[in-house]
């Protein structure tokens, strides 16, 4: 087995976790009827911007990492990532790359540290998440990926792999995916994945999006979310994120509709452990940071119920190996 192997299979045997979604969109389109996270006509049909991101809009006075700790470990969750940055490009953290980010913001505080102190001390392994695609630094499938933009997002993933201890994995997006980013010939797998081991040799590289083989992420990834199915006869390694709530982000009405079953939830969760599927279901805070009372209580009923598979002891007959 090699090195890498053996990060995968400890990654697959972790089986269940938890997605936070928390960031600039939290406030910008929580009292929208559309259903929109992002502005993705930017990026996929050259659509100017609508909702640049005011730093000083951000003030999560209530973020309570520990409460999404302790929900996510109630529900069974073994690993979780946080969206450091999403595809707007404001950041969790005081990043010097660029003053979009909470260092900017009327609450300044980082998250991106309470969120790691908090899952830490829970037990939970604790990853991140990190989109390429940046529409306020005008990364994105339409600008040349030049060395400029090469070195923020290298200071960017520098920061986040040097000053904050050890990352299990760096879940990216934007990048080479369907729905936008620079492609894989404008910015390598090998490059960034090159950068991410020097920094963290430990550290798995996880591409959301990368649902066909292994050339561009450490394991298969999809987002069942948006449509990616896996495939019959695939026995790992991989990721399936998943949500109970209709936006990855927090929704005024999502006080007003139910989430999804806890029996929805669990059945879906088994069919990706039978084929070595990790599977990460949505946590979305609110516009303050606080969580709604029904999803909390999903997410306490699915831990009653979702039983996990033992763990693997050696790589499956049909493993995908790069």
């Amino acid at each position: 087995m090699t090195f890498l192997e053996e990060k995968q299979l400890n990654f697959i045997n972790l089986r269940f976790g938890t997605f936070i979604h928390f960031n600039s969109a939290s406030v910008q389109f929580h009292a929208s009827c559309d259903v929109i996270d992002w502005e993705y006509d930017v990026e996929n049909a050259g659509a100017p911007r609508r909702y640049p991101f005011d730093e000083k809009a951000w003030a999560p006075a209530e973020a309570e990492p520990d409460r999404w700790a302790a929900v996510a470990k109630a529900a069974g969750c073994r690993f979780a990532a946080l969206t450091a940055k999403h595809h707007d490009g404001f950041c969790l953290w005081p990043t010097a790359a660029t003053t979009h980010s909470v260092a900017s913001a009327t609450v300044k505080t980082d998250l991106v540290a309470k969120y790691l102190a908090s899952f830490r001390k829970a037990g939970i392994a604790a990853g991140l998440y990190f989109s390429i695609l940046d529409l306020t630094e005008g990364i994105s499938r339409h600008a040349p990926f030049d060395s400029a933009a090469w070195d923020f997002v290298k200071r960017q993933v520098t920061e986040l792999l040097t000053d904050y201890g050890p990352i299990p994995f760096l879940m990216v997006d934007g990048w080479g995916a369907p729905w936008g980013g620079p492609t894989f010939e404008a910015l390598p797998f090998a490059k960034l994945d090159a950068l991410v081991k020097s920094l963290q040799p430990d550290c798995l590289l996880l591409n959301i999006g990368c649902s066909d083989s292994l050339a561009g992420s450490d394991a298969v990834f999809y987002e069942n979310a948006a449509g990616q199915e896996v495939d019959d006869g695939f026995m790992g390694p991989g990721v399936s994120c998943n949500k109970l709530t209709p936006t990855w982000f927090h929704r005024d009405e999502d006080r007003l509709t139910a989430p999804a079953s806890a029996a929805w939830a669990v059945e879906k969760a088994k069919g990706y452990f039978a084929k070595n599927v990790n599977f990460m279901l949505n946590l979305s805070p609110d516009e303050n940071g606080k969580l709604d009372p029904a999803l909390t209580r999903r997410f306490e009923e699915i831990g009653r119920s979702l039983l996990l598979p033992p763990p693997l002891t050696g790589l499956p007959a049909g493993w995908l190996k790069r």
